[in-house]
């Protein structure tokens, strides 16, 4: 079957089933720049209100994932990666990835930038001087092999047709579908080459699914599709409605991390996402007996410092210093203007407008409004106030890392704006509940 692009499209728009074939010779259209970028944004629209079966999110997915490189692996451990759909303070990849390599686990994480409110962990290594975030695939597929793990950016060799159409989606109001959603995140982590993935799917204030039906929704999309795919897949739905780390930022959340794998500081919230999300992977690679067994393993790397061995090892293996667990005091950037910022009054915390508090890190420059805009890695906020806390004199909101005063003045009116203070809220679990295939 033989279709113009405009015909792919006037099928899809007018309620049609797209058949593998259609989807693929687009995609592949799109590739190779025989799609125009108005086509590209025409299909997007109509997919968006539309909608796709489950055999077309499959489809759409397998032709993204082959319009590049597919990685295979010869390890003697299973291949695994989780992905989240984004949050404020949510650093979890940067210790889970060590962690389960500690424990047997191979994986070759691809990551992503900062996306609207929405913190990136390249952003986040980009903070460590002389890591690499985008190196070639022979040395991702080294650095996965000799030291378990390796977090990288998209390279432009995987799944390029994903890269061509999310641009294209960001500028055309279409990154909300859940169709786009499931083909743009699985086509990168089929392409991977991996053998299990699990997804931490986020609701509340600071998540792009902001209620728990649109979140469940997301999950069995990608849960579906993925094992659709052939690539074993979970999900957990995870509370976002405060930020996850009390550090909200890139070299600060990275700060934080090193406190967490050197055992500095665990905090209860961000170490129960961690260990839940690593279990869940050990548990679907065989390397656990289930998700608990799974946490148990986790929970023994953390202490043990294995974890914190792997994370090293990677840094120094991507670039980094070799010394940077110990030192990064001394490496990670500082921002010259840092501030306590105290509550209007005294109070117990009762909720966070927590996008509020990722854009308030945007304005400070720790994100982008532009995909060309430059990232201010020092900037962003630490010390972040939990849900229940009590605030007041002797115990602020957080505290601002600024480039300049006004900066700083401005990020300490979106913080009181975002915090509301009133009578202490009951308790919520942290992970709601578990999709599996």
């Amino acid at each position: 079957m033989t279709l113009l692009p405009q015909e792919i499209i006037r099928l899809k728009r007018d309620g049609g089933t797209l058949a593998p074939e259609l989807i693929q010779a687009f995609i592949e259209g799109l590739t190779a720049g025989r799609v125009s970028e108005g086509q590209a944004a025409a299909f997007a629209m109509a997919v968006f209100f539309r909608g796709m079966s489950l055999d077309e999110r499959v489809a759409l997915t397998r032709a993204m994932m082959s319009s590049g490189e597919v990685l295979a692996w010869d390890l003697p451990g299973p291949v695994l990666d989780k992905h989240s759909t984004g949050g404020v303070g949510d650093a979890v990849s940067l210790a889970l990835g060590p962690a389960v390599a500690a424990c047997g686990g191979y994986v070759p994480m691809i990551s992503g930038r900062g996306l609207g409110h929405t913190g990136g962990t390249l952003d986040k290594f980009d903070s460590i001087p002389g890591y690499a975030t985008q190196p070639d695939i022979a040395t991702f597929r080294r650095v996965t092999r000799e030291v378990g793990c390796a977090i990288i950016g998209q390279t432009a060799d995987l799944a390029p047709a994903d890269k061509r159409l999310y641009s294209i989606r960001d500028v055309t109001a279409t990154v909300e579908s859940i169709d786009l959603i499931t083909a743009s995140i699985l086509s990168k982590k089929l392409a991977a080459g991996l053998q299990g993935l699990v997804m931490d799917v986020k609701f509340g204030t600071g998540a792009f699914m902001s209620d728990t039906d649109g979140a469940r929704d997301l999950a069995r999309s990608l849960v579906s599709v993925a094992n659709g795919a052939g690539l074993p897949t979970s999900a957990l739905l995870t509370d976002m409605n405060e930020p996850l780390a009390s550090a909200a930022g890139n070299a600060v959340e990275m700060a934080y991390v090193v406190d967490y794998l050197t055992g500095r500081r665990r905090e209860p919230r961000f170490h129960e996402v961690t260990v839940a999300l690593a279990g869940e992977m050990l548990a679907l690679g065989g390397l656990a007996l289930d998700p608990a067994d799974g946490a148990r393993r986790i929970e023994d790397a953390v202490e043990s410092g294995r974890a914190c061995e792997t994370f090293s090892a990677m840094v120094m293996a991507l670039g980094g210093p070799s010394d940077f667990v110990a030192g990064a005091e001394r490496y990670l950037p500082k921002a010259p203007v840092i501030r306590a910022v105290e509550p209007e009054g005294e109070g117990v915390v009762e909720a966070i407008a927590t996008r509020d508090v990722g854009v308030a890190v945007v304005a400070l420059g720790g994100g982008r409004t532009r995909p060309e805009d430059a990232i201010d890695h020092a900037v962003g906020l630490t010390d972040l106030a939990r849900v229940g806390a009590a605030v007041g004199s002797g115990r602020p909101l957080g505290i601002v890392h600024a480039r300049d005063e006004a900066g700083a003045e401005a990020a300490a009116r979106a913080l009181r704006a975002a915090y509301r203070l009133g009578a202490a809220p009951g308790e919520r679990p942290l992970v709601l509940e578990r999709i599996g295939a």
